[in-house]
């Protein structure tokens, strides 16, 4: 294939949407590809120069694996590609129908799947709430239809949506230094620091739009960017600040990085972080990933509810 056909992005290189359809024909030969395989094999197919397929960034990353990689990332989120296990993927027959067809497969397509579309409202519906209301009590009423276990879920998912609004406002009223210290941390509780891995917070003054750095293995072969801002919940981050942050990206050689704020993104933001592959991190979610990895909560009480073991009593 002569890469040069296909858009080429930043290096000379073809962008990630340019790689999607090579990805899904790909995908297509094997009941499942692991990710990193599937990266390289469509990095192979291009048959690029030898500099251009070796081109790493400075940490030594390969750039058209990891454009591949990100191309993988899109597919599965509109639905063409599915996961099997963690760290496999195999086609979907929608992804399968349109590789075939008559359609260019491009970012527009991609981004046009009824999954991928849901996938952003439902970003966009966390980011209009500037706060988490506690259930209400008519979703913990005493319908007939409402079992004694359905209640006590909704009673527990009550009071953690209370811890969740009294953590998000805790946060908003740290100091700038703290809530760095606190998304290095939970991003490094939810595995991205890797067992040999290492993250720290860039210094306060001179930080080149980078709050936080996340080297995924020992020899930093893999790096997460983090930005993060601690607003309050009024004061939404705004297309200038995604700008700003894929400039500093650019400055270190990255396609993609986190963004991360207490209170939520503007239309513009969203999209502009969109094309520019930029991980977006809202008040919400912020505090949902607190709870579900432990990270800045403690759990207080836990419950066992039984059942009798059918199986135990038969003959």
């Amino acid at each position: 294939m002569d890469y040069q056909q296909l858009k080429l992005g930043k290096h000379g290189l073809p962008t990630w949407d340019a790689l999607a359809p090579i990805v899904l024909k790909l995908a297509e030969q094997r009941a499942e590809w692991r990710g990193r395989a599937l990266n390289a094999a469509v990095a192979n197919a291009l048959f690029l120069p030898t500099a251009l397929r070796q081109l790493t960034y400075p940490n030594q990353h390969n750039i058209i694996e990891d454009r591949a990689g990100w191309a993988v990332s899109e597919l599965t989120t509109a639905g063409l590609l599915r996961r099997t296990r963690r760290g496999f993927y195999e086609a979907t027959s929608l992804g399968s129908k349109l590789v075939h067809g008559n359609q260019l497969v491009d970012g527009a397509l991609i981004h046009q799947q009824p999954k991928y579309i849901q996938h952003q409202r439902d970003l966009q519906e966390r980011q209009t709430r500037n706060q988490i209301s506690p259930a209400p009590e008519s979703a913990v009423d005493e319908a007939e239809t409402t079992t004694s276990l359905d209640r006590l879920t909704q009673q527990v998912k009550g009071y953690n949506a209370e811890v969740a609004t009294d953590l998000l406002q805790r946060i908003r009223e740290s100091a700038p230094e703290f809530f760095e210290n606190l998304v290095v941390d939970l991003l490094s509780a939810m595995g991205y620091k890797g067992p040999n891995g290492s993250a720290w917070v860039t210094q306060l003054s001179n930080d080149g739009g980078i709050d936080g750095v996340i080297n995924q293995d020992a020899l930093g072969t893999s790096t997460v960017y983090v930005q993060a801002k601690r607003y309050e919940a009024e004061n939404t981050v705004q297309r200038p600040a995604i700008d700003s942050f894929y400039g500093a990206l650019s400055r270190n050689h990255a396609d993609r990085g986190v963004f991360i704020t207490t209170s939520g993104f503007s239309k513009k933001a969203v999209e502009t972080a969109k094309g520019f592959s930029i991980v977006l991190v809202d008040g919400i979610q912020l505090t949902e990933l607190m709870l579900q990895y432990h990270v800045g909560v403690q759990v207080k009480r836990q419950f066992e509810v039984f059942e009798i073991d059918q199986d135990f009593f038969e003959d």
